[in-house]
């Protein structure tokens, strides 16, 4: 494997909570101000690669060698956690194939499955399709999106592998999220349409209740930090 590659290399737990603890030291010792912690903190726990992660760090030193900055370019470290994917693409299942908006708008979130093939048909309106706690009928599906003057929001979770096939005419598709490998045995999601005087979008974000997980857990960790400055203030 080549050095150039690594920084596409999927990081693991382990290397978030790496950057994390720099990030703690640097705030405690003035580098960064409790704004750019909390940007940068959030930035940690959504980064996929080690070529993403060595960016929050670029420019803060490595505790133990202060006038080297942080180099994460390894081989990922075994036992990655991962969504067990397979207990959420179920073949026999057949799934909502439909979505329709004139004039208005549809949505499909939370708990629900994703057909092989959905077309979203939107007329002055719009859709959204949040896949992130969604099953899937098949390990490839296909979201077909016509818009005339209005567009199609698709939401995924880390891990799904998105390819962008659209044509924007007045308008556009999203291609921000085209082409980023997906986890191993994850669901592919091919978008494809037309969208005059409209568009489509897609995104990634984390399940909702990862979400709250990590709410909770940067609020626990402004807490402990703002007591050990205060400590240290006493001290001092």
């Amino acid at each position: 494997m080549t050095d150039e590659r690594l920084p596409q290399l999927r990081a693991s737990d382990a290397d978030r909570d790496r950057v994390v603890e720099i990030l703690r030291d640097a705030l405690a010792e003035g580098r960064l101000d409790m704004a750019e912690f909390d940007e940068r903190f959030d930035a940690t726990h959504q980064a996929r690669t080690y070529g993403e992660l060595e960016k929050i760090t670029a420019d803060l030193p490595v505790a133990a060698q202060p006038a080297q900055p942080l180099s994460l370019r390894k081989d990922p470290a075994s036992g990655e956690a991962v969504t067990v994917w397979s207990e959420r693409i179920r073949e026999d299942a057949k799934g909502s194939t439909t979505g329709i908006a004139v004039m208005g708008g549809f949505e499909r979130k939370g708990r629900w499955t994703i057909g092989r093939r959905f077309t979203a048909l939107c007329l002055m309106g719009g859709g959204e399709l949040d896949l992130r706690e969604a099953d899937f009928a098949g390990s490839e599906v296909h979201i077909d999106v016509f818009a005339v003057m209005g567009g199609v929001n698709v939401i995924v979770p880390p891990g799904v592998e998105v390819e962008m096939r659209g044509l924007g005419i007045m308008g556009g598709f999203d291609s921000e999220e085209d082409g980023i490998p997906g986890h191993p045995g994850a669901p592919r999601v091919i978008v494809s349409g037309v969208a005059l005087m409209g568009g489509v979008g897609v995104e990634r974000k984390l399940p909702k209740d990862e979400e709250r997980r990590l709410k909770a857990e940067r609020k626990e960790e402004r807490r402990r930090l703002k007591e050990e400055r205060r400590g240290r203030r006493e001290l001092d």
